[in-house]
């Protein structure tokens, strides 16, 4: 560990001088020799750090979309070889390439925060060994030793002996219980943040190597949180459970803000928003217009929530615009404008037909057709007004039966009298 940090050793000695700065600050509120002075100054240092990654941060964010970009390929490579694992993870590999995307973005922040992980552990340690380093002189070094937090020493570990810790000036017992609980924080808090990514934050519609590795190190991490801390001095547990709680609370941010399209997150967020926009009739948060914005882009593409956002939009009486405003509906607007007073929100209904008997729907469609009257009406018009042809073709039969039947008259029994003429 000494060889891997010895590698770092150009960066300690900013590192010392940072911690040297806070500890001026603390130390004058606080008192030089405690372990707030000393543990704040380790704690404003993890956020200075994470504050210049916040480049670095977005920079993985645009990275982790243009691989959500992908998704749709990657699904048809998986269809298409999904009996063909080899050939599936190069046709995988080969898209990644063509594209310029990485799926291992989302580990540059940590990758990037290593260096200074391993200064910080050189300094503590060098501390530890009663050896000056950086800026950190024999006075800040006698300070730093006496330094406690909770009862354990500022260069304490957990498997350091009786003899070590009573260096020290601190209790075994004391150092063991301290450091087993800020390693357990710290191995929840790296399970919780990769479960929430997982969980919430992913679409799982889609089933790629990179969501594998991902849920593979749901796990690995906090084991090695668990097997690694018992090494680290407590100041070192200190700045990793603080690295740990800022990701946690930056990663539930971005969640809840900018979810991964067709992501859970992304349920409940569209949710949200349908509410906030048609409870004030527009969109007026800039990044609420992006996300409109990206959604009315996408036209036919839209997964099930952005199709279920857009209707509800229209439900209510509102359009989304492709410059990511929301205005009232043209129903609703030619309504206003004609009466000049509010109306309700939304396209007014359609009205139903009167639904019609079986007899009016087959005379209905019998008079469409131009298909001929039946008997029972032949018999009610009077007979000049029926063809002569009609006449002259009955005639010649001679058969009275068949114009017995057309003039409506039964055929044997009792005759029918002919109704009386419409005229």
């Amino acid at each position: 560990m000494d060889t891997i940090a010895s590698l770092f050793s150009f960066i300690t000695t900013p590192v010392s001088w940072v911690i040297v700065q806070f500890h001026k600050v603390y130390g004058a509120i606080f008192g030089e020799n405690t372990g707030w002075a000393w543990g704040l100054s380790i704690v404003s240092l993890v956020i200075l750090i994470r504050i210049c990654l916040i480049p670095l941060f977005v920079k993985q964010i645009k990275a982790t979309r243009a691989m959500q970009t992908l998704q749709p390929e990657m699904k048809k490579i998986q269809e298409r070889y999904k009996n063909d694992k080899q050939r599936q993870s190069e046709e995988m590999m080969k898209l990644y390439k063509e594209t310029g995307t990485n799926p291992l973005s989302s580990c540059l922040p940590i990758l990037a925060q290593s260096p200074f992980f391993f200064a910080l552990y050189h300094v503590l340690n060098s501390i530890a060994n009663n050896d000056t380093i950086g800026v950190i002189n024999q006075s800040l070094l006698e300070s730093a030793q006496k330094a406690h937090i909770f009862g354990a020493p500022l260069a304490a570990k957990f498997t350091d002996s009786s003899a070590d810790v009573a260096a020290l000036e601190a209790s075994l017992t004391t150092v063991r219980i301290v450091t087993a609980v800020m390693i357990v924080l710290m191995s929840a808090s790296q399970f919780y943040t990769q479960r929430q990514l997982m969980t919430k934050n992913v679409d799982t519609t889609v089933k790629t190597p990179f969501m594998q590795q991902q849920k593979m190190l749901m796990y690995v991490f906090p084991v090695m949180f668990a097997v690694f801390g018992i090494n680290f001095p407590v100041g070192v547990l200190v700045y990793w459970l603080t690295t740990n709680v800022w990701t946690m609370g930056q990663q539930m941010y971005v969640i809840r803000n900018n979810p991964t399209p067709g992501s859970k997150a992304q349920a409940a967020y569209l949710e949200r928003l349908t509410k906030h926009v048609t409870q004030h009739g527009k969109a007026r948060k800039r990044s609420e217009r992006v996300i409109v914005k990206a959604i009315v882009a996408k036209g036919r593409d839209r997964n099930e929530y952005e199709r279920k956002f857009i209707n509800g939009l229209t439900k209510a009486g509102l359009a989304a615009q492709a410059d990511g405003s929301v205005v009232q509906g043209e129903s609703s607007v030619a309504t206003v404008a004609e009466d000049g007073t509010p109306t309700t929100a939304g396209a007014p209904k359609r009205q139903q037909p009167k639904r019609q008997s079986k007899s009016q729907r087959q005379s209905g469609s019998a008079k469409q057709a131009g298909e001929p009257t039946t008997s029972l009406q032949k018999a009610d018009e009077p007979e000049d007004t029926q063809p002569g042809a009609a006449k002259n073709a009955a005639q010649k039969s001679g058969g009275s039966t068949r114009s017995k039947a057309q003039s409506g008259q039964r055929k044997g029994g009792p005759q029918r009298p002919k109704s009386p003429s419409k005229k």
